[in-house]
């Protein structure tokens, strides 16, 4: 077995993009325990390849994903018949657990474009709100649906959604776990564009990953960890921050090259960011 083998997701690779597949379309690729260990180590396992400089995760079937898999976790009534302190402490490290698995989308050191189609409910909210850039096709269609089953999401949404619409509402979205559809992701700020059908999707997130592929992965980089960082700190820390970041990471060769190219009006070449490092 490979770091990249899974029976929930399919990974391939189209040169620098690393395609993440979501491959249970019979079941509308809803979250399987397998799903929550496999994607943590995949996208661990592309970050260590040097190659790799952006992933689009998408779903097969007809369906982004229908959210977390309750049958598979049906499991859960039993840890509750434990003595109430040690299923708690049970119950909070497993949910630490799932979160990890979205975290890993956020620290991978590439960018990671969610290419959203039929539904993304649930969990499937979670997931997207930890990747950088959200796309859709016009019959995507969102909820927060935990509220319909009785309990707080919890496994990013409601920490990640405000920080990227007005948190009145993300709140009204939580609190309703109403369905929307992909022209209201778009109006609020969940998507920054709606295409014509799954195909058209594709496409766009294919040429959305290979045209960040060919900037300079350092400056990449420093963009998504800045980005991460200004979410979560006051404007003159991130400043601070940015200063800091690039008084280290910014490198002359790079800059001019991107200079020269920009002048010429040819494309320029970047080494790869982790050239010490493969994928084993």
């Amino acid at each position: 077995m490979t770091t990249l083998d899974s029976t929930f997701l399919r990974v391939e690779r189209d040169g620098p993009v690393a395609l993440i597949l979501l491959n249970r379309p019979d079941k509308a690729n809803s979250m399987t325990p397998d799903f929550w260990a496999d994607l943590p180590r995949i996208v661990d396992a592309l970050a260590r390849d040097e190659s790799v400089r952006c992933a689009v995760l998408a779903g097969e079937g007809r369906h982004f994903t229908g959210g977390m898999d309750l049958a598979a976790f049906a499991s859960l009534a039993g840890l509750f018949q434990q003595e109430p302190g040690r299923a708690a402490y049970a119950m909070r490290d497993l949910i630490l657990s799932l979160q990890n698995a979205f975290n890993a989308l956020e620290r991978a050191r590439f960018p990671v474009i969610a290419a959203i189609h039929g539904a993304c409910v649930g969990a499937g909210i979670d997931m997207i709100t930890a990747c950088d850039l959200r796309i859709a096709s016009a019959d995507a269609y969102f909820s927060v649906e935990e509220i319909h089953i009785g309990m707080a999401a919890d496994v990013g949404t409601l920490q990640r959604l405000p920080k990227l619409i007005a948190p009145a509402v993300a709140a009204e979205l939580a609190y309703s776990g109403r369905r929307f559809q992909a022209d209201e992701a778009k109006a609020v700020g969940l998507v920054s564009a709606v295409h014509a059908d799954k195909e058209a999707l594709m496409d766009a997130a294919r040429q959305m990953a290979h045209d960040i592929a060919k900037r300079s992965p350092l400056a990449i980089a420093g963009i998504k960890r800045n980005l991460a960082y200004a979410r979560d700190h006051s404007v003159a820390d991130g400043l601070d921050y940015i200063a800091t970041w690039n008084a280290g990471m910014l490198r002359p060769g790079e800059l001019m090259a991107a200079v020269q190219a920009k002048m010429t009006k040819q494309e320029a070449e970047f080494a790869d960011l982790l050239s010490d490092r493969k994928l084993g």
